[in-house]
């Protein structure tokens, strides 16, 4: 039914389509300015709308950076309730900075995380004291020029149609894939054979100058909602409650299916604010569940907004469970790195 409500949604979608390549032919023709900057700034970004993987590969940068370079990451923030430039802290939580800053910070102590709507304003702050600024979700961001910019193509959508907003999921035309300078297909089923790679790459159709990676995600041992290893483990007598407000929790599911009796998905929109209405419904449905073996899990960018001051009391009592993930580059991630490193190293 809403397939059908999206089709009657075309025109609106030209409208869109007019719209936005008016404004990226603006900034290509330089009338709209387009900052870069005397250090390298790498930005990560999608076509989509949705999770394309954009926060696992904005980590995996952090982790190939971290040792070497004075780092800094740079958001816009997303679905905060504050405005303006904000360096993450210690005890920031999501309503101060978004979800997946707060995340990085988490995992990252000792990194610089920091929100700012204008990206330009952010790198300016940023630049004197860092040598390496990672823009998470700023493919649409045009006001800056990244030195080298990462595009992730979710696997799932690639051989969708290629409409735009909002018939489709895609922000802007499948052509503006031509700003990138490297791609990497996402979230790819782990029996991705060589055969497979070489239809996607022909349905993706990179330019020239552009290289195209394939990267799976990778989920590591259950961790409790502060970051600490737990001995808990998932069986086939497990029942699983799990709390998602994500873009797509269908690779999780799957994943969490494949190895437990049961998943039962309390499933919310992405960023959503869980209220203390949501989790008290979750803990009505698992303090009434009879099973031996029952466990609470959510995500990483979930449990953000968990530590919400009205929800921790409740939450604590839960033992909430989260399964970190990591991506995987499925082919070539010594040149993945490599082409990273050199970008990184002309500064």
């Amino acid at each position: 039914m809403i397939k059908y409500l999206r089709l009657l949604l075309f025109p609106f979608s030209c409208l869109y389509w007019l719209a936005v390549v008016v404004r990226n032919w603006c900034y290509d023709a330089k009338i709209f300015k387009s900052s870069s900057f005397n250090i390298p700034v790498i930005s990560v970004g999608n076509l989509d709308v949705g999770g394309a993987g954009k926060s696992p590969m904005t980590e995996y940068l952090i982790r190939l950076f971290r040792d070497d370079r004075t780092l800094a990451t740079l958001s816009r923030g997303y679905g905060r309730l504050t405005k303006g430039y904000i360096e993450a802290s210690a005890d920031t939580n999501a309503a101060e900075t978004g979800d997946e800053p707060a995340q990085f910070k988490q995992k990252f102590p000792d990194i610089t995380v920091a929100v700012c709507e204008d990206r330009v304003e952010g790198i300016l702050r940023l630049k004197a004291a860092h040598n390496l600024i990672i823009l998470d979700d700023a493919y649409q961001h045009r006001a800056v020029k990244p030195g080298l910019s990462i595009l992730l193509l979710d696997y799932s959508r690639v051989y969708e149609p290629r409409w735009v907003l909002p018939t489709g999921n895609l922000r802007e035309p499948y052509a503006g894939r031509k700003r990138a300078d490297i791609i990497v297909v996402t979230k790819c089923p782990a029996t991705l054979n060589e055969y497979k790679m070489d239809k996607l790459r022909v349905k993706v159709a990179p330019y020239p100058h552009q290289q195209l990676f394939f990267s799976a995600i990778s989920y590591s041992a259950l961790q409790d909602i502060d970051g600490y290893n737990v001995s808990s483990q998932i069986d086939s007598d497990t029942i699983i409650f799990l709390l998602t407000g994500i873009a797509n929790p269908e690779p999780l599911v799957k994943q969490l299916e494949s190895t437990a009796k049961t998943v039962i998905h309390h499933n919310y929109p992405d960023h959503h604010r869980f209220s203390t209405k949501n989790i008290a419904k979750l803990a009505d449905e698992f303090n009434a569940c009879s099973a031996q073996k029952k466990l609470i899990i959510t995500t990483e960018k979930d449990a953000q907004r968990l530590r919400e001051q009205a929800l921790v009391e409740t939450v604590k009592q839960l033992n909430f469970l989260v399964v970190p993930i990591t991506v995987k580059l499925m082919n070539g991630q010594q040149q993945f790195d490599t082409i990273v490193k050199d970008y990184v190293r002309q500064y």
